[in-house]
């Protein structure tokens, strides 16, 4: 049998070891986290996401523990809409849930290592990067110029038991920052990202929540009032960083998926759905192909398509997080919907 090694047990990771034939591979799983998280962020499931969570063999379980994300509106930082976006069939989805269900489509014969991976292992095999931005596997085998990059940016999350409003999903745009807020299974979640010199490690939950507040303080109503009400217990919170174009995925025996290959702004909230198309694209080729025809076929498929997203998304991330430019934008963007308000309303089916 033919030897990969996965570094990562994310969702990237997780999603290839179940895919892999098990009569054909012998998988090792590397994953440094004894258990799985139980707070995080809801994830959005494009159409090309839902495709892999179907040849997954997961996807109706997906949709079962998730909320069908329907119509949201990107606001002005008093929650005045200027773009109302009916997301059709896309669903939002806990990662907690998400990478249960992953973890429990792994088949038994799969083995598991739980520990920091310091140096790639040497199986003899396939070693597939999938242990996220700051790969140990990228940094090996492409070298110290592929390392992550700070943005100045820091993203907080968190979900709440109570529901949110229609009239109050979406995005809101204000002056250098963002906050979202979106149905989730049981209650909402919600996010906000903005420019700070803090972290970029060990960042405690408790004060960003509080400078959070207080960076708010004179936005809509609804954003006041989700942040009173959260807690630090059920917040994440982190630096945004990305990682820098690279001519290849594939390097010997060697092949990233997920952020370990392009991870990107979040402001396209793409990065979960491309790890997960990733995975799957890798895991049949490597099925049906022979590795070097398979890496070859992976790579050619999914680069130029994920870069395309990072581009954009940093385009994205420019337009909401704009600070100078943030009167311009407002008023083209208000302009926009007063002069064609049929306009202002975008369907969402792109995969």
């Amino acid at each position: 049998m033919e030897t990969v090694s996965i570094v990562g047990g994310g969702i990237a990771g997780l999603a290839l070891a179940s895919c892999l034939d098990p009569d054909k591979f012998q998988v090792t799983v590397y994953e440094k986290r004894p258990e799985l998280p139980t707070v995080g962020n809801a994830l959005g499931m494009w159409p090309n996401a839902q495709h892999a969570l179907a040849r997954l063999g997961i996807l109706d379980e997906a949709k079962a523990v998730s909320p069908v994300t329907g119509s949201g509106s990107v606001r002005d930082a008093q929650g005045k809409p200027w773009i109302t976006v009916d997301a059709g069939d896309m669903f939002g989805i806990s990662r907690v849930d998400l990478l249960r269900l992953l973890d429990a489509a792994v088949p038994a014969t799969v083995r598991r290592v739980t520990g920091n991976v310091r140096e790639m292992p040497a199986d003899g095999g396939l070693v597939v990067g999938a242990d996220g931005v700051h790969s140990v596997v990228r940094r090996e085998a492409w070298g110290a110029a592929t390392d992550a990059r700070l943005t100045p940016y820091l993203a907080l999350r968190g979900t709440l038991p109570t529901s949110v409003s229609q009239d109050e999903v979406g995005e809101y745009w204000g002056r250098g920052d963002l906050f979202g807020m979106a149905a989730a299974r049981g209650g909402s979640f919600w996010y906000a990202s903005y420019r700070s010199g803090a972290g970029p490690y060990g960042m405690d939950a408790a004060s960003v929540l509080d400078q959070a507040r207080e960076r708010y303080a004179t936005h809509a109503p609804a954003i006041r009032r989700t942040l009173a009400a959260a807690t630090p217990g059920e917040c994440l919170v982190q630096r945004l960083w990305t990682v820098p174009r690279l001519g290849s995925y594939v390097r010997g025996r060697a092949v990233l998926i997920g952020d370990a290959a392009h991870a990107m702004m979040p402001t396209l909230g793409r990065g979960a759905c491309e790890s997960l198309v990733d995975a799957v694209t890798l895991g049949d080729l490597l099925n049906t192909l022979p590795e070097t025809k398979a890496l070859r076929a992976y790579d050619r498929q999914r680069r130029l398509r994920t870069r395309a997203l990072s581009m954009a998304s940093s385009a994205m991330g420019r337009i909401a997080l704009a600070e100078g430019a943030q009167p311009f934008r407002d008023r083209l963007l208000g302009l926009a919907r007063r002069r064609n308000p049929r306009a202002a309303v975008v369907r969402g089916s792109a995969g």
